[in-house]
């Protein structure tokens, strides 16, 4: 007998304005970011007006090219704590930034 589990569905709108303000912050268009990504244009504008939800992979993506932290999206009920630390790792190569946060 199998049960069915009622799991809520994350909604990605808030998600997608986030990338979409950290885009522009940085002066990246669109057609750029779409072109560094190797994806549609058309799908990027999707993610962040629609809340469509990106692969895994290009989530990734976008959240390390734009630095932009996932915590306040998947766990909005829990607070920043004092102690984080955030260390940023430059990737001079392809021109990554990624940010690792460490909890004690």
């Amino acid at each position: 007998m199998t049960m069915k589990q009622n799991k809520e569905k994350f909604d990605f709108k808030a998600f997608g304005q986030a990338i979409k303000a950290a885009r522009k912050a940085k002066g990246i268009s669109r057609n750029q970011l779409a072109d560094t990504l190797n994806i549609a244009p058309r799908y990027i504008a999707s993610i962040e007006n629609s809340g469509q939800h990106p692969s895994l992979q290009i989530l990734y993506e976008l959240v390390t090219l734009l630095d932009v932290s996932v915590d306040q999206f998947f766990f909005p009920e829990r607070e920043q704590e004092k102690s984080t630390r955030r260390r940023q790792l430059e990737v001079a190569d392809y021109g990554i930034s990624v940010i690792f946060v460490y909890r004690f």
